[in-house]
């Protein structure tokens, strides 16, 4: 079920009634949210939802397992049962074919022709995201950062939960599994700015994100076009899968909180990085602190030699880039940013931006815009692998800008687009320090002021949106 479909704008408002109006209970509450979480899940193919369950029932018992033994061995021997288990369904299903037509190459690069079966697999929905999530229940509780959940409702909600079930956040279970766990009560306030972060999150999503992809499809999908044109291209994929998947953590959010939960942060205007470094703690957060708190940091982190923090640093940009896809572009998109990374990190400048940009003034410095222009550049030309097809079209996109042709006038000229991006850029810059720009109203004192820009947004959802798409990050 998408965000921006009928479907979802009828299941909404039924959930949230039955929730608050027929459910007095904070069980029959977490039993609601779980059908219906179910059923969100189940519109685009009930059959795996037995993958949810199964990944939730595993993980639900080996938290109890480990509750219950001191025994080290055992321990890690259940902690091994929950990443096998979740990480070879996540596997099968997403990277076999990938082996196997590896395998294939290889063996035909040494001369040695070799025919595998390859499996029509469909990839379930949201897999890379449900299936991280409860790993982090598992290895929390190894680490005895949390306690073994006792209610199995509340766990099997907790992993399940629509507003974020198929693309995130990512919740880490010390945060969002015990919020099934307290009382809830309808918050007003909390409700209100719920709907305004969605109100945003569909503006990104319909009216920027999916009248962009038009236009990215005919620069990417065809020849021939100009070293200018290309580089438009990319810029206009840069928004359109930063509104697309940013679109979909705000709405994910908002409405999470009008159920009273509230869920993480997940981009923070990663467009306004001054560094690489800066940009990976803006963009996909849950995603991006996952890493590192689960691989990078087991593995040494920044500690040891510059040796290790190197291969530290490779390791985890690759692994990023290979959980969105299994493809040598994501990879590669992956390789790239290390390789941007590394030289702050060797330099020790990777945390040089821990404020926002312009944080006590109006306009950013000379040195922060620099940065900025920089930090987009090397950004943008990264996204090319992930938008590319393959390899060699990849380095083809990217030699085709690099060309004299890219001083001429790009024969693409989406101009009412491109306002609609300085629109978002400005109202973004405008509410850097807020959860989001709505927010900015909230210093506006005369009400039919707020309600109507409230209805000026809705009207250019309606009127402004462009062909139904949907959310690239449901594919990974």
């Amino acid at each position: 079920m998408l965000f921006n479909s009928i479907d979802f704008a009828v299941f909404l408002p039924l959930v949230f009634a039955g929730y608050w109006f027929l459910c007095r209970s904070l069980r029959a509450r977490n039993i609601f949210l779980l059908a219906a979480s179910y059923v969100f899940y189940g519109w685009w193919d009930a059959r795996f939802l037995l993958l949810v369950a199964l990944s939730s029932f595993i993980d639900y018992g080996v938290g109890r397992a480990l509750g219950i033994t001191d025994h080290t061995p055992r321990r890690r021997a259940l902690l091994w049962v929950s990443i096998v288990a979740n990480l070879g369904m996540l596997g099968f299903f997403k990277y076999f074919n990938f082996f196997v037509g590896n395998i294939e190459h290889a063996f035909s690069f040494l001369g040695e022709p070799l025919t595998l079966h390859h499996l029509d697999i469909v990839l379930p929905v949201g897999i890379s995201f449900y299936t991280f999530q409860t790993m982090s229940y598992t290895i929390d509780v190894y680490r005895r950062k949390l306690a073994p959940e006792r209610d199995l409702v509340a766990f099997l909600a907790y992993v399940s939960f629509f507003p974020q079930l198929v693309a995130g956040p990512i919740e880490r279970a010390t945060n969002l599994l015990p919020q099934f766990a307290a009382p809830r009560s309808f918050d007003r306030a909390k409700a209100v700015d719920g709907l305004r972060q969605m109100l945003w999150g569909l503006f990104k999503k319909v009216v920027i994100a999916d009248n962009c992809a038009s236009f990215v499809s005919v620069v990417f999908d065809t020849q021939g076009h100009s070293g200018s044109t290309l580089l438009l291209g990319a810029v206009l994929f840069s928004f359109q899968i930063y509104c697309d998947f940013s679109g979909y953590s705000d709405i994910a959010i908002g409405c999470a909180r009008l159920f009273g939960f509230d869920l993480m942060r997940n981009f923070a205007t990663p467009y306004f990085a001054r560094d690489i470094a800066e940009f990976w703690r803006r963009w996909h957060i849950s995603l991006s602190t996952w890493f590192r708190d689960y691989v990078y940091i087991p593995l040494g982190g920044s500690r040891g030699s510059t040796w290790s923090m190197i291969r530290n640093t490779l390791v985890i940009f690759i692994v990023s880039g290979f959980w969105h896809g299994a493809n040598w572009t994501f990879i590669s998109w992956g390789a790239f940013h290390a390789i941007c990374f590394i030289p702050l990190l060797l330099a020790k400048r990777n945390r040089q931006h821990l404020e926002v940009v312009a944080a006590h003034t109006w306009l950013p410095s000379l040195r922060e815009f620099r940065g900025m222009v920089t930090t987009n550049l090397l950004v943008v030309l990264a996204w090319v692998f992930f938008r590319s097809a393959d390899m060699g079209s990849a380095l083809q996109y990217l030699g085709g800008i690099f060309s004299p042709s890219l001083f001429t006038v790009p024969t693409v000229r989406p101009l009412d687009v491109l306002l609609l991006i300085l629109g978002l850029v400005l109202a973004e810059w405008a509410g850097r320090r807020l959860q989001h720009p709505l927010q900015l109203l909230d210093r506006v004192p005369w009400r039919p002021v707020r309600w109507l820009v409230y209805y000026v947004f809705i009207a250019v959802v309606i009127g402004l949106g462009g062909k139904e798409q949907d959310f690239i990050y449901f594919q990974f």
